[in-house]
């Protein structure tokens, strides 16, 4: 059976993430007890009616959070294709969802039973992400800050539609200024590269452009540093597999995200086609 187990920071998109996966035709099941997650794959298996499960897990079943780290591994065990999707965001972010759609905290009650006073929203959802660290390195991070729904979306369909046998290799532009991806594995900083930005006939292209393109492959130190770091993911790709990882995220940022990284972000993508699945995002530009 094909499992997705959905998790993560309230209010960093898994309705959103449940939604698109009902959409590709999964069964879906939200705020499921981690407790009877086997009972349910069981029953989902016997039945035979259907072999795509979703099912979403978060902070609401926080007393039985400690078994999903065994129940994960007894899946696995049982030779059922199960990735594990954990959704988070910048707490600024979430608090300006959280104030959009005036909602409080799925956890206001029980922080307030614990401090003796009305906690605030901060304060939940530092207390959600202590509860949630144990199963936040179960599987593949998704950093949903400043994402639209419908890029979201995007996002889950791509990887849930991934080979089980290979690892997944996605390459991510973005820009320094507006922080570093929570969910990459490797960054890299190309900053120290000529910026097309200040050239006033460059400035409106971007990094997928035939103008700034041509004006990258002029530059010695470009070619180099794409060599460097090709050559770095080349030589430790293998280990990441051994390590029996199924998602590597490689960030490669500069200033604003929309020359020097995407430029260098597409090439690596194109480098790499051939020797495991890529995705290809670039967060300031999508």
């Amino acid at each position: 059976m094909r499992i997705i187990l959905l998790t993560g920071i309230s209010g960093s998109g898994k309705s959103v993430g449940l939604n698109a996966l009902e959409d590709a035709g999964y069964f879906c099941v939200d705020n499921l007890p981690p407790s009877l997650l086997r009972s349910l794959v069981e029953t989902r298996s016997k039945e035979g009616d259907g072999n795509t499960l979703a099912v979403a897990v978060d902070a609401r079943s926080a007393d039985s959070l400690a078994g999903l780290p065994d129940d994960v591994r007894w899946l696995k065990e049982q030779g059922h294709d199960l990735k594990v999707l954990f959704l988070t965001a910048k707490t600024e972010s979430l608090i300006t969802r959280f104030s959009e759609t005036r909602r409080s905290h799925p956890l206001s009650h029980r922080v307030s039973s614990t401090l003796g006073t009305q906690p605030t929203l901060v304060e939940c959802i530092h207390a959600e992400r202590e509860m949630l660290a144990p199963i936040e390195k179960l599987g593949h991070l998704i950093d949903t800050s400043g994402a639209s729904a419908n890029k979201l979306r995007t996002w889950i369909r791509e990887l849930v539609a991934s080979d089980r046998a290979a690892l997944t290799l996605l390459f991510e532009s973005f820009a320094y200024k507006y922080g570093i991806p929570l969910d990459a594995d490797l960054v890299f900083d190309v900053r120290v590269l000529p910026n097309p930005y200040y050239d006033p006939l460059l400035r409106p292209y971007t990094g997928r452009d035939q103008p700034v393109i041509e004006f990258l492959d002029m530059q010695a130190e470009a070619a180099d540093l794409l060599a460097d770091i090709r050559n770095f993911v080349d030589k430790w790709l293998p280990a990441f597999e051994k390590d029996n990882r199924s998602y590597l995220t490689v960030a490669i940022g500069c200033t604003g995200g929309q020359h020097r990284s995407v430029y260098m972000t597409e090439l690596l993508a194109r480098h790499f086609a051939g020797k495991a699945r890529v995705l290809l995002r670039h967060r300031e530009l999508d």
